[in-house]
């Protein structure tokens, strides 16, 4: 921790481009600001950068006014949020990141942001990471390497992230480098951020370990399921995994969550599609195929989310 009582403010960039991801930006806003208030002291004092300055907004509505990129690059610590379209231009920054790099700054690449990253250095290296969506995407593509499915990883060089909810893990770690213990635990508190989860914590779908239910059976079996969505083991086969009967573990899934087991397991794998759909390019037909749909794919589809997988994908539009 360094002792900010005396110092000046932390400067912090924060660089958006259109479609950017309000969860994020106000996740590094508001913990900014909350420290601030915290300390009774301007400990961080930042900005909101793009491109080409002016109003950019997210997907949400939202709009900010932001400064063009400039020269200075005074900051000790740049955030480059994503915005939902890995193939964004505005994303495509590696001389900036570079500029930022050569001033001294911590550079921290957020979901789509990272990715973008990581498709134009060419590999997925265990250095790296983004949100689990956009590893579907990467991986379509055919970018070599699995990557890492941490919450972040930094390879010495740049932080890359899932972004999202672990946006805020990311900047409570960064305020506990500045600020008191007890001045990070009131932020913490604040924001009612139980546990600040370490970058090697890992993402849903990239082998974290879940209580779904408090019920180890079940959690146990819904990793099983969650590990085979391509293609889909069968209750029974389930069943026998777990050393359980059948209607043990049916009636189990009544209790804990309504549904039966086939249920629970089918929205799993129609969930993955949707993501499919939106963030990839592969067809509809070889959506449902890596999803365990053999037939019946849009049919149960559409009876599921009220909207074909065409249609859906039809209305994604460019940014999706």
């Amino acid at each position: 921790m360094t002792d900010c009582a005396s110092q000046s403010p932390i400067l912090v960039d924060i660089v958006v481009a259109d479609g950017f991801v309000l969860t994020e930006f106000t996740a590094i806003v508001e913990l900014l600001r909350t420290a601030n208030r915290v300390t009774a002291k301007e400990a961080f004092r930042w900005r909101w950068l793009s491109k080409r300055g002016g109003v950019v907004g997210c997907r949400a509505g939202i709009t900010i006014d932001t400064h063009p990129f400039d020269n200075k690059h005074t900051a000790q610590y740049v955030f480059v949020l994503g915005n939902s379209d890995p193939d964004a231009p505005d994303l495509s920054m590696r001389k900036t990141i570079k500029a930022y790099q050569w001033a001294g700054a911590r550079v921290i690449l957020l979901s789509e942001a990272a990715s973008r990253y990581i498709s134009e250095t060419g590999e997925q290296l265990m250095s790296h990471t983004t949100h689990w969506e956009n590893r579907a995407l990467l991986n379509e593509r055919g970018t070599p390497g699995m990557g890492s499915n941490a919450l972040a990883a930094d390879d010495g060089q740049i932080t890359t992230s899932a972004g999202m909810g672990a946006t805020y893990d990311l900047v409570l770690g960064i305020l506990g480098d500045h600020l008191s213990a007890a001045a990070v635990a009131t932020v913490t508190d604040i924001f009612l951020h139980e546990t600040i989860r370490t970058s090697s914590t890992l993402q849903p779908f990239g082998g974290k370990e879940l209580s779904r239910s408090g019920n180890r059976t079940l959690d146990q079996c819904i990793e099983l399921m969650q590990a085979n969505l391509e293609e889909p083991l069968r209750i029974s086969e389930l069943a026998g995994y777990l050393n359980i009967s059948e209607r043990s573990l049916e009636r189990q899934f009544r209790k804990h969550f309504g549904t039966s087991p086939n249920a629970y397991y089918r929205e799993l794998r129609l969930n993955q599609a949707n993501t499919l759909l939106l963030k990839t390019s592969m067809s509809v037909r070889d959506v449902g195929l890596a999803c365990g749909f053999s037939n019946g794919f849009s049919t149960l589809f559409g009876r599921h989310f009220g909207v074909t997988p065409t249609a859906l994908r039809r209305a994604r539009g460019p940014a999706g």
